[in-house]
């Protein structure tokens, strides 16, 4: 039997394939196997389509998507009731491929709209137990030393929808898409507070933002010494006022409204400033009443984005499993994908780029028989935490609302359709 044949030979049950197939070594061997391109005399010679027949648009400023891409939006957009810039709009997860998101499908979370701030009047201010108080404006920042990384940013309510008693008739964008991955690049934030000398009682950092809502939260010194940064850019482009131009904290693997937008104060202090927004706000009530507060890093999760529901399969055969892992502890280690509901597990393939605290992109190969099943995925990362099942995830905090990571099941029925179940 030679190697592409044993590859095709189900390693977990309802037909997952080995991981090998989308490794460099399998793919000469076994690619040929998998494609699903026409063949006979349709694929025999290329015709001239009527595009090709006049010049095409003129060049334009700004590049723009395909006019036949019109699904590539942030979907669903939700806000509170009576107004236009309290709410979220999110990824658009089951369209995308790789590990960075484009940044106008940067998932959004806003408290008070988005502000309209003149880059040359915005100052960001250091204060409270430091030596010097400092001011920096906009190209005072430039001039610092900066750096770039390609992190996720997950808000801390994405998948809450999965702790709901019932299954929601959703897609992966509406329950997963709070989570987006970019290149950040800014001045490390040890630089600011080593220029401004913290007192030795500092142990704080109270960040405010420039929105009407004055976003604010306390942060460790320990998470900010570490590896905070204050972001200029986005995907090698300025930040957009969506994502908090001009500049942003940024806290890798931790929820997201601790990286506070439109970043204009920064207090050092000896204790948490116990905001509305890490009390009323973002803690994670348990089901004996207690309230756990500062509960900052995302804990290591995954999802697979195709199959989902409105990506249908069209008929019985050979199909690519893709989706995505993260973990705000580091890398990850290993996705697993199931293919009958949990009873046994395939290894995943992991695309090249394996980051710390970013999204890593997993495949699978998948014969599917026509028939019902249920998809899976679970990953570990390298400090060896695995991603619980759903009930695990709610054990004990049944009424909480952020931090869900427990794992996700799609169910495909005979016509190719999928479904949000609990397995």
């Amino acid at each position: 039997m030679s190697q592409s044949d044993s590859d095709l030979i189900p390693v977990a049950g309802n037909g997952l394939l080995h991981r090998r197939l989308f490794l460099k070594t399998g793919l000469a061997a076994g690619t040929t196997l998998l494609l699903a391109g026409t063949t006979g005399s349709a694929a025999e010679k290329p015709q001239r389509d009527p595009w090709m027949r006049m010049p095409g648009a003129p060049m334009s400023p700004i590049g723009e998507p395909s006019g036949y891409e019109q699904n590539l939006v942030r979907a669903p957009i939700g806000s509170q009731p009576g107004t236009a810039g309290t709410g979220v709009s999110r990824t658009p997860l089951q369209y995308l491929d790789g590990i960075i998101t484009p940044s106008r499908l940067h998932f959004e979370r806003h408290h008070a709209g988005i502000p309209d701030i003149d880059p040359d009047l915005h100052r960001l201010y250091l204060h409270g137990l430091v030596e010097r108080p400092l001011a920096f404006d906009l190209a005072a920042l430039h001039r610092y030393p900066q750096v770039s990384r390609i992190q996720f940013l997950e808000c801390s309510g994405n998948s809450a929808a999965l702790a709901a008693p019932r299954p929601v008739a959703e897609t992966c964008a509406a329950i997963h898409g709070l989570i987006s991955a970019s290149e950040w690049g800014g001045v490390p934030l040890t630089v600011l507070l080593e220029e401004a000398g913290v007192k030795p009682e500092g142990k704080w950092l109270v960040a405010d933002g420039a929105d009407a809502a004055v976003m604010s939260r306390s942060i460790p010194l320990s998470k900010v010494m570490d590896d905070a940064l204050v972001a200029l850019h986005q995907n090698g482009e300025p930040l957009r006022p969506a994502n908090g131009y001009p500049m942003r904290l940024f806290l890798p693997g931790w929820e997201g409204n601790a990286s506070v937008k439109w970043l204009r104060s920064l207090k050092v202090t000896d204790q948490p400033a116990m905001t509305r927004d890490e009390t009323a706000k973002y803690s994670d009530l348990r089901d004996d009443g207690v309230a756990e507060l500062f509960t900052f890093p995302m804990g290591v999760k995954s999802v697979i984005t195709s199959p989902s529901p409105g990506l249908s399969l069209h008929g019985p055969g050979v199909y690519q499993i893709s989706g995505i892992a993260w973990s705000g502890q580091g890398r990850i280690r290993r996705v697993e994908i199931s293919a009958d509901g949990g009873a046994s597990w395939a290894e995943a393939a992991l695309d090249e780029h394996v980051l710390p605290k970013c999204l890593t992109r997993f495949r699978a190969a998948w014969r599917w028989n026509g028939g019902p099943a249920v998809l899976m995925s679970r990953a570990e990362d390298e400090t060896g935490s695995l991603q619980p099942d759903r009930d695990a995830a709610l054990r004990g905090r049944t009424h909480a609302f952020y931090h869900f990571n427990g794992v996700q099941a799609w169910q495909i029925d005979e016509t190719g359709a999928s479904s949000n179940v609990y397995a």
